[in-house]
Parts: C-alpha cells; structure tokens; sequence
C-alpha cells in the first residue's frame, strides 16, 4: 500500500494529450500513482485506457503535457525506460513462443551484466510463479494461455521494476485463471511492494485489488477515487452506455 502520508507521486501524467491523425486519444488528462500503489485504469473500449500506458513508454504520439517520473520529466528513449525502473507488460502476453520458460524471463533483463543478480531475480520470479519454475526448460508455446500470462508478468518483474505496468493482463483468459492472475497481481504488489498501474476491463476484479481508480471516457478522466467510491456511482454504467455528459456540457 502507498504511504498516506504524501500525495506525492511516483508516476505522474499532467495534462497529457495525444492525437492520431484526427482522433484524439487522450484530451489532456491527468492520473498517476504514489508508491507502494496499485491503481487501475478502466472506462469502454476507445477510451484511452491502454494509450494511458503507451504515453508513459514513448510509444504514442504525445502532443502535449508531461509524464513526470519521481517529480522529474521522463525524458528517457523508449528502450531505456526499463532501466529507470519502469516496466511494461503489454496485452495479448506476446511471449517468445520459440523459447524456453527460463529464457523468456532473462529477455527481461538483457541489460543487466550481473549474473548474481540475474539468478537472483530468476529466483525470487520461480518463487512468485512456481509454475514457471516447474517449466522452466519448456517452450513457451506449450504453455496454457494463463501460465502465459504468468510468464509475462514474471518477465516484467525480472526488470527489478518500481512500477509495473499492466495492459489488459486478463484479456482472453477462462474465469477460474483470471481470478489467479488478479491474486498474482496483488502478491506483486503486496509482498514485493512493486507500484502498480493497470489497465482493465474486468471490473469487478480489479477493483476487488486496487488502492485507487480513474475512469476514462472519450480520453478523458471522469471519475478518479477509491473503489468504494467507484462502486458507490453509477459512472461505469453511464459511460459504458454512452451515457456520461462532461458537466461542462450539462
């Protein structure tokens, strides 16, 4: 859990836009995480949501505002984010499916020239996911779409992130799974202390492991708060139907 003590953030978008061609993605919203958080990201399709994520990693075309990282702009390229302790799991898992379990997870940490500290990420990752250690001599593409997914997160955590980033980690998957990757997700965040950002669209779920959650609609926040407080309106059901009217436009 964050401190409550600072409203300071670890991971923060201030006023951030972003424009394909056209079409306006995200209109100058702002969200971020405090340490020791996990926040969820959540609003229908073609909100924002997983632009949310792409902003933060230099993989969307930002046309205004700033993601700052520990209060300084982040100005690092795409492929260096990882080393300034920020780690992506994208959606759809995309695992090398040509490689070995153990060989995925060292592609989380191709940068790192310390093989002591490699095999002790390799382990603590084999404690977290015993799965993974269990396979860890197979190929990825013998593996259940779940335990994919659980090689997915365990490659993220072999970066050694403060902050992991998560887009749609249960898209795809049978219930009974889901329901193991969101208690995963909240061992990461709990036992490791890892700050987490994710991006959902089984709401019940992650609001069931989150400290905080913003709701996006037409790329833009409209409601930002605990889960209680999510739960207590009906946003989610008028933006979900299309429903939701900005105020200003009441």
């Amino acid at each position: 859990m964050a401190d409550t003590q600072t409203d300071v953030k670890l991971l923060d978008l201030v006023d951030i836009s972003v424009h394909y061609g056209a079409v306006v993605a995200l209109d100058r919203i702002s969200l971020g995480v405090r340490r020791g958080e996990a926040v969820a990201v959540m609003g229908p399709n073609g909100a924002g949501k997983s632009t949310v994520l792409k902003a933060i990693m230099g993989l969307a075309p930002v046309v205004g505002g700033e993601v700052y990282w520990r209060q300084e702009p982040l100005a690092a390229a795409t492929h260096e984010i990882v080393k300034e302790g920020i780690a992506f799991v994208p959606q759809g898992r995309r695992v090398f499916t040509h490689l070995t379990v153990a060989e995925n997870l060292e592609m989380g940490c191709l940068y790192l020239n310390d093989p002591a500290e490699k095999d002790r990420r390799m382990d603590s990752v084999m404690e977290l996911f015993p799965v993974l250690h269990e396979k860890r001599g197979d190929l990825a593409s013998q593996m259940s779409g779940g335990q994919q997914q659980m090689l997915a997160l365990g490659r993220g955590l072999m970066a050694g992130p403060e902050v992991l980033l998560l887009d749609e980690p249960t898209l795809g998957l049978a219930p009974i799974v889901v329901g193991e990757v969101f208690q995963k997700v909240s061992e990461i965040s709990d036992r490791l202390n890892t700050t987490i950002l994710v991006v959902e669209h089984n709401i019940k779920g992650v609001l069931d492991i989150v400290d905080r959650a913003y709701v996006l609609d037409k790329g833009r926040v409209v409601h930002s708060g605990t889960p209680q407080s999510v739960r207590d309106t009906d946003i989610l059901t008028r933006v979900f139907l299309g429903q939701y009217t900005p105020p200003e436009e009441e």
